[in-house]
Order: C-alpha cells, then structure tokens, then sequence
C-alpha cells in the first residue's frame, strides 16, 4: 500500500490542474480578465520551488504533455497563416521584420547597461523577439475575435516565434563553440534544422489530410486525425532535435492549402485542447522561481517596456503603409506583448540539452509578469480594436 507522501505527489499534478480551471472560470467569471492569466497565477503559486506542492516536472510526462499542448496551438495557428496575403502586402513583412530585429536591437542595449554577460544578452534579446502564440491564439478564440488586428496579430506571432527560434539557435551553437569563426557554422546548422523541420511539417501536412479524405468523413475525424499528428510529429521533432515550433508551423499551413476545411466546434481541439491548454500554462508559471523573479525584476521592468515600445513602434510605422490606420496599427503592436509560454518551453528544452540557462534570470521574471498581464494586454487591445465578441 503506498505512503500518504506517494499518494499525495501522484495528486498533486491533477489536483492543481483542477485548481487552476476553477479560478480561471471564477476569475473570468467576475473579473472579465482571460482565464489563462488565472492559470498562471495558480502555477507559480504552487510550483514546487516555493511551497513544495508540485513535484518536480523535469523530463517527465508534464512537460511532454505541455509540449503536445504547444504543438496543437501552433498547428492551428499555421492553419490561419495566409502566405497569399503576405506575398501580396510585402509591407507588412517589412513590419515584421524591423520590429522583431527592432526589438533584438533595443533588448540588446538594455541588458548590456545592466552590465549582463554578451552572451546573456544576446539570449535575452533574441528571446524577446517573439510573441507566444499559445497565449495569441487562445485570447482569440476566448474572444471570438475577428478583423484586422486579430489576422495581423496572428501572422506576426508566427513571424516572430520563427525569428526567434532561429536567432536563439544560431547563438546557442556560438556559445557552445566559444568561437567567432564558428558563427558560420552555427547559423548554417541553425538554418538548416529550421529547413528541415519545415520539410517534416509540410511531409505530415500532405499526408494526412490524403489518408484522412481516403478514409471518408473528414470533418468528423479531422479533430482526432489532425491531434494525433501532431503529438507524433512533436515526438518526431523532439528525437531528431529538429524544432516542434517550425514543424507544427508548416503542418498546419500545408493543411490549409490542402483545401481541409475546420468547424467551429474544432477549434482549440475540443474537450482535449481545453485540457492541455490549462496543464500548459499552469506548466509554464510552475517552472519560475521566486527568487530568480525578483533578482531580475529591475531589468525585467525595463525590458518589457522597452520590448513592448519598440514592438508598438516598429508595426506602427508601416501601419499606414501595409492597410490600415495608425491606431489599428498601435494595437496591433500593443497585443505583441504576450511571450511567457514559448520562452518557458524553449528554455527547458534547451536546459534539458546540457545548456547552462541560469543566468537567464531575468526572463524569469520577464516570463511571469506577461504570464498574467500578456493576456489581458492582448485582449485589451483586441476589445479596443472593437473586434471581439465576449465568450
């Protein structure tokens, strides 16, 4: 018969699961605000580095779970990518561009005045170039948000996550290295990773929708079919060290163009998605570690001020340029701000590699203050574009 400490560490990850779905209702309920910021207050409430009520996660079930998770928000989200759109308004691309390197650029600068390591802060700057899309996609479907901004939002989110999976790779291989004529080798290695999970992608974004329309009935089984692609290809990706971000990417744009056509009922995955949405980011905060939050907080302020004026700026400038108003172009930049969930998974992954990540204190503390106020950023934005319709 097992001992009560056994019993009560096997309960501890379903029992904060469940803590964390009833304050997300409850907080949704009276307060208005996203449910997933209430999923993150309940992780990093009880992670096991503070109170003790969560086991360590390490390698383990949670974090495949949490990666599956992952895998189905970016499959959905590479199904919204419109890559006709973007060949047809290049200013947008431009947009994307300057404010992902805009970013990189002023990050950079912010760590280096806080006398951080080089490599520190290259990390971090190449870090904050991105925007989660975990917490993207979600707010939107909450809000059944539709229009410019929402579509603009999305394309750069996706822009942004492969920038900096990209970036980070390329200055993890030099680190590794410690040597400037390695650079070379590390950006060749890093493009061609990224290359190669594309393929993968697109392979599972041809292939399955053939098998799935061989088999009849595909919009009955497209949830199931499309799901259980994509834990195998997060598999796949993770064994071959290849990226799960560009992959699940490139599935679901290949789907798209596939001509395989959701309902309403399938976004988010259904019951499964609900579920693995609310064990991702209660993941996400319970990693974060109180004292590593407040040793950084001071550069954790300035970079999310300085990330989120510079992100504001830099699609605001070509808003007018690329379609639409200075104000829609604003918010836009405005609901970039969301980045918790794919720094979180990009750094225990890159942990788990042997990486030395410690001195990354300060995204830390970056992850957990846009962990509960990235969502109601973005929803603010969205309710302020005048293109949501409260769920």
């Amino acid at each position: 018969m097992p001992d009560l400490l056994t019993i009560l560490t096997n309960l501890a990850w379903p029992v904060a699961i469940c803590l964390a779905w009833m304050a997300g209702e409850f907080g949704k309920r009276w307060t208005g605000l996203p449910r997933i910021s209430f999923y993150g207050i309940v992780g990093f409430a009880l992670a096991s580095t503070q109170t003790g009520v969560l086991p360590p996660s390490g390698a383990g079930p949670v974090l495949v779970m949490a990666d599956i998770a992952f895998g189905l928000i970016l499959f959905e989200l590479g199904y919204r990518i419109n890559l006709r759109w973007l060949r047809t308004n290049p200013w947008f691309g431009m947009a994307s561009l300057v404010e992902a390197l805009g970013t990189f650029v002023a990050v950079y600068f912010v760590a280096m005045w806080f006398n951080v390591t080089t490599m520190t802060a290259l990390m971090l700057a190449s870090l904050a170039m991105s925007t989660s899309p975990a917490t993207v996609v979600r707010i939107i479907n909450e809000q059944r948000s539709s229009g410019q901004v929402t579509e603009r939002v999305l394309h750069l989110s996706a822009i942004n996550c492969v920038l900096s999976v990209f970036t980070f790779n390329v200055i993890v291989g030099f680190w590794i290295f410690h040597s400037s004529s390695d650079i070379g080798d590390a950006t060749i290695n890093s493009l061609v990773a990224l290359l190669m999970s594309g393929v993968v992608g697109a392979l599972f974004g041809v292939v399955v929708p053939a098998l799935l329309r061989h088999l009849g009935n595909l919009a009955q089984d497209a949830t199931v079919g499309f799901a259980l692609a994509v834990i195998l290809l997060v598999s796949i990706t993770y064994t071959t060290q290849l990226s799960p971000v560009v992959a699940t990417l490139a599935f679901g744009l290949t789907a798209r163009h596939r001509r395989v056509a959701f309902s309403q009922a399938q976004r988010n995955f259904g019951a499964l998605g609900e579920l693995l949405t609310v064990l991702l980011f209660v993941y996400a905060a319970s990693t974060l570690e109180w004292r590593e939050v407040f040793v950084g907080g001071t550069l954790a302020v300035t970079v999310v001020i300085v990330r989120l004026a510079t992100k504001t700026l830099g699609v605001t400038v070509f808003s007018q340029l690329s379609g639409i108003s200075w104000r829609k172009g604003a918010l836009t930049g405005l609901a970039l701000a969301p980045v918790s969930v794919f720094v979180v998974l990009l750094l225990e992954h890159a942990r788990l590699r042997g990486i030395d990540v410690q001195e990354l204190r300060s995204m830390a503390a970056v992850t957990m203050l846009l962990e509960v106020f990235g969502p109601i950023i973005i929803q603010r934005a969205l309710i302020w574009a005048r293109e949501t319709t409260e769920a």
